[in-house]
C-alpha cells in the first residue's frame, strides 16, 4: 500500500535492501518509507523476542491484530517486485530468475549460519548455568536430544528454534517468486486473485508444510502468508497506483481508522483489567482464534487498514523522512537480512541476562537500547562498506 515515488524507485529499494545497501537520499527517488517501516519492524521483532521486557509492550502486537511480521513480509514482496521486475524487463526471465534464486540461496546460507551460532549460544548457556528450561523455551530440545536428526531437519527448513521462523518463510516465498513475478508482469490481477484463492484454501482446508517433530507444522504457514507477499509485489508493480484513489478516499480512510480503533479495544481488553469483558462472549467466539500461523483474515484486514492510514498520514514526499533522527531506522531497513540475524542473536543474549543476572526495569531498558544501538551500528558499518565498494567501482570504471 506504499505507492511508488517515481520511475527510479524500482532500483533504489532493492539496491539498498537486497544488494548494495545504498544511501537513503531523496535525490535517488527512493521511497524512504519502505526502509523506514522495515527498519521499524526489525526493531519491533527484536523487542518482541525479549521476554519480560517492558518495551515490547509498546510494539504493534499489543495494540492491534497484526504485528511487525505483516509489515516485514509486505515490504519484502513490494521491494522484491520492484527490483526484480525491472531486471526482468532488461535481462530477461531466465537471468532474473537465476538472480532471485541466488538471493534465496544467500538467505538459506544465512539461516544455516544463524542456526549453528544460535544453537551454540543456547547450548553454552544451558551447560554453563545448568538450566535445561532454556532448551524447551527456545525450541532446542530436539537438537539436544538427537542433534544429527535435528540438523538434517534444519537443512530442510523443517526444524526452527524459537524466533527463527521469519527467515525460512522469506526463503520459501523468494524461492517461489520467479514464476509469480512472471505472472504478475503479464496478468497481475489474475495472479493476485489466484494467490488469494490459495490463501483461502490454506485457511479453510488446513494446508501447511510439515515441520519437525512430525506432529508440528510451520509456525508461519507459507501457503497462507504468500498472499501478503504477492500482494506486496502486485502493489510494487503498479497496483498501488491503481488503488490510489481508493486509498485517498475519505470514506475508506475513515472505515480503516474505525477498524483500527475496534481492534485496539479488543486487543487491549486481553491484558488491561478495566476493559476485561468489553468484548461480548458471542463476538469472542466468532473472532477467536485469530491465527497468526494462517494469517487470519482479521490480521490481514488490520494490516491493510493500518497501511491505508499510514499512507494517508505519511506521503512519499514527507519532509520529516529525511531528518537525521530517522536515519538509524532507515539504515536498518536497508540491511534487513543482516540486522534480523543479528537481532535474533542479541534477543537471546538479552533474555539470558534478564533471567540469570538482573531483571530490573532499568536493565530491561539498557538491554533493549543497547540491542537496537548494536543493530544500528551494524547497518551503519554495512552502509559505509557499500559506499567504499561503490567508490572503488566508480574509479575502476573511469
Amino acid at each position: 500500500m506504499l505507492p511508488p515515488g517515481d520511475a527510479s524507485l524500482g532500483a533504489s529499494p532493492s539496491r539498498g535492501s537486497e544488494e548494495t545497501g545504498g544511501q537513503p537520499e531523496r535525490s535517488t527517488g527512493r521511497d524512504l518509507r519502505l526502509d523506514l517501516f522495515r527498519g521499524l519492524a526489525l526493531w519491533f521483532i527484536f523487542l518482541n523476542h525479549v521476554p519480560n521486557n517492558v518495551l515490547n509492550w509498546f510494539t504493534t502486537r499489543n495494540f492491534g491484530f497484526s504485528d511487525a511480521t505483516e509489515i516485514f513480509v509486505f515490504i519484502s514482496g513490494y521491494t522484491a517486485a520492484l527490483v526484480y521486475g525491472r531486471q526482468m524487463d532488461k535481462a530477461g526471465v531466465i537471468v532474473t530468475s537465476a538472480r532471485i534464486l541466488r538471493r534465496a540461496w544467500q538467505l538459506y546460507v544465512a539461516f544455516i549460519f544463524l542456526f549453528v551460532v544460535y544453537l551454540a549460544e543456547i547450548s553454552y548457556v544451558i551447560g554453563r548455568f545448568s538450566n535445561p528450561l532454556y532448551a524447551e523455551e527456545m525450541g532446542a530440545l530436539q537438537f539436544l536430544s538427537e542433534p544429527d536428526v535435528a540438523l538434517v531437519q534444519a537443512l530442510l527448513l523443517k526444524f526452527r528454534p524459537a524466533n527463527m521462523d521469519v527467515l525460512p518463510l522469506y526463503i520459501v516465498l523468494l524461492a517461489g517468486f520467479p514464476p509469480v513475478l512472471w505472472l504478475l508482469k503479464r496478468r497481475p490481477d489474475a495472479t493476485l486473485a489466484l494467490s488469494f484463492l490459495i490463501y483461502v484454501c490454506a485457511g479453510r482446508l488446513g494446508w501447511n508444510l510439515p515441520g519437525y517433530p512430525d506432529d508440528r507444522v510451520w509456525f508461519f504457514n507459507p501457503i497462507a502468508w504468500q498472499f501478503l507477499f504477492v500482494f506486496g509485489g502486485w502493489c510494487g508493480l503498479g497496483g498501488s497506483d491503481r488503488l490510489g484513489r481508493l486509498i485517498q478516499s475519505r470514506l475508506v480512510v475513515t472505515l480503516a481508522a474505525i477498524y483500527l480503533v475496534a481492534s485496539l479495544v479488543v486487543v487491549v481488553s486481553w491484558w488491561w483489567p478495566p476493559l476485561e469483558g468489553v468484548v461480548p462472549e458471542s463476538l469472542g467466539r466468532f473472532i477467536y482464534p485469530i491465527s497468526k500461523t494462517d494469517l487470519a483474515p482479521l490480521r490481514l484486514v488490520h494490516f491493510l487498514a493500518l497501511a491505508i492510514v499510514v499512507v494517508k498520514l505519511v506521503p512519499v514526499n514527507a519532509r520529516f523522512l529525511e531528518r537525521p533522527v530517522l536515519r538509524p531506522m532507515i539504515m536498518c531497513g536497508q540491511h534487513s537480512l543482516e540486522v534480523f540475524c543479528f537481532g535474533v542473536f542479541l534477543s537471546f543474549a538479552a533474555h539470558f541476562v534478564l533471567n540469570e543476572m538482573v531483571g530490573s526495569l532499568w536493565m530491561q531498558l539498557v538491554l533493549s537500547g543497547t540491542g537496537i544501538a548494536l543493530m544500528v551500528a551494524l547497518s551503519a558499518l554495512l552502509s559505509w562498506y557499500a559506499g567504499v565498494e561503490r567508490g572503488l567501482a566508480a574509479r575502476k570504471g573511469k
